[in-house]
């Protein structure tokens, strides 16, 4: 186990707590208020039984982090509520409860490369490649005289998720968005 303290933990990082069980974290958020003890809010679900705890602790607390291997997989097919990935090293399958994926699981794209995080042999977290590349299949005209810097406009992509772009960019483009937040990045390149 390696000690962290409460500001340095990160969405998909798993945390051994007082109780013994493993939490996969959800959601990681530092608050720094002018005056007073800075804190961390941390939403956490338990492995064994998929409960979902938030905590708060001061950004200084000392937390357990859990070893867990990191290894490399592809994403291959849903199988209803399970997800299924492969070892490219061995051709093993992993077949992974959509609850582990949570609302990241429409950045799943076929052949995806993402990270498995084991425990004792089995996947305990999912990790996605920070940005993923999409299309954008509906968003609104360009309103004439809008202008370009401040203001955005929503656009749903070929996902199904909505996400806020920029008044140039329409339908048919490629863009790059942030898989953590559901953010738009940039136009892609490609």
């Amino acid at each position: 186990m390696v000690k962290v303290i409460a500001s340095d933990v990160r969405k998909g990082n798993v945390l051994e707590q007082e109780d013994g069980q493993l939490y996969t974290v959800l959601k990681a958020e530092t608050y720094r208020p002018g005056k007073g003890t800075p804190t961390a809010t941390i939403d956490m679900r338990r492995i064994s039984d998929g409960v979902k705890v938030v905590e708060t602790y001061k950004t200084t607390d000392q937390l357990e982090r859990a070893f867990v291997e990191e290894v490399k997989h592809s994403y291959l097919y849903q199988d209803g509520e399970l997800y299924v990935f492969m070892n490219p090293d061995n051709y093993e399958q992993v077949m992974v409860p959509a609850d582990m994926l949570g609302d990241s699981a429409p950045y799943l794209g076929e052949n995806m490369e993402v990270h498995l995080l084991m425990f004792d042999g089995k996947p305990v977290a999912i990790s996605l490649p920070q940005r993923v590349t999409l299309e954008i299949t509906e968003t609104e005209p360009v309103v004439k005289g809008q202008t370009a810097s401040g203001s955005y406009k929503p656009a749903k992509l070929s996902n199904g998720i909505r996400v806020m772009v920029p008044p140039h960019i329409g339908t048919g483009t490629r863009i790059i968005v942030n898989t953590e937040d559901g953010a738009y990045v940039e136009r892609a390149k490609d």
